[in-house]
């Protein structure tokens, strides 16, 4: 039976030095092969030329046939969401990734995922079972945001907030098969262009974290969303919240902005 030829789209966003950008972009070129790929890379009107640079290393990227990659430096920085819906008016694949630049593939992951969710027409959005660079296992919320486990994923010395994190990562599940899910990073997301583009792609009122809470919400309304777990990817994982107030006041910020409008859950 012939293979199912499938378009793709995926946008990495940048902001400040775009060496690691350029590795998650050549990552993706390298392994993404089953079906023609536009790669969109997006610089967030980085200082000190970081977009400039960003484009010349576009430039210098390998491409196979069917490939194509397209450097766009923004004079503003929207944050996350409005970064990744620069390209949104443009997208005309079947499938698009939203990744972020601390991703790098060992497989043809893109792909994987595209067909598996070509196979389930109610999945609308998707994601792989995601590692850290030393093979660990990322424990990611799976289900819909609630306060008291985001309190305790920033403090985990609140050990007696454990089992509400459990129930929001899903810890009572079996994650080794497909599992439908309520929360899919933003770090690596799959989702149906058309959807993607119908929900509005990112409510960009949100600059940075939690956003991908509340598309995945979005998308939900249209169909499933679900973690993939046989299809693997390497996140690095930067976790600025940890390391300065002013990312942390972001996060609380949208987390009540996020409650207001999809539910508050402690």
């Amino acid at each position: 039976m012939e293979e199912k030829q499938l378009t793709l789209s995926a946008c990495i966003v940048n902001y400040g030095d775009p060496a690691e950008a350029l590795r998650a972009a050549a990552s993706v070129l390298e392994y993404t092969r089953r079906h023609p790929l536009t790669l969109y890379l997006v610089d967030n009107a980085s200082p000190d030329g970081a977009g400039e640079a960003l484009a010349r290393g576009a430039e210098g990227l390998q491409t196979a046939e069917g490939q194509t990659v397209r450097a766009i430096c923004r004079r503003e920085n929207g944050g996350f969401g409005a970064g990744h819906n620069t390209v949104l008016p443009e997208l005309t694949s079947d499938y698009h990734f939203i990744l972020n630049p601390d991703i790098l593939l060992g497989a043809d992951t893109l792909s994987d995922l595209a067909d598996w969710m070509d196979q389930h027409p109610d999945v609308v959005m998707a994601r792989p079972e995601l590692h850290f660079p030393s093979g660990e296992l990322q424990v990611l919320p799976l289900r819909r945001c609630r306060l008291l486990a985001m309190v305790y994923r920033q403090l985990p010395s609140l050990r007696f907030l454990k089992k509400i994190n459990d129930d929001y990562t899903m810890a009572d599940r079996d994650l080794t098969q497909p599992t439908e899910i309520e929360f899919c990073t933003g770090s690596f997301s799959a989702v149906r262009t058309a959807v993607f583009r119908a929900v509005g792609g990112f409510d960009e009122d949100y600059f940075m974290y939690v956003e991908d809470a509340d598309l995945t919400q979005k998308m939900r309304q249209k169909g499933k969303a679900y973690l993939v777990p046989q299809f693997k990817a390497v996140h690095e994982w930067h976790r600025a919240a940890h390391r300065s107030l002013r990312p942390l006041w972001w996060q609380l910020r949208n987390t009540f902005r996020y409650f207001s409008k999809w539910g508050f859950k402690l």
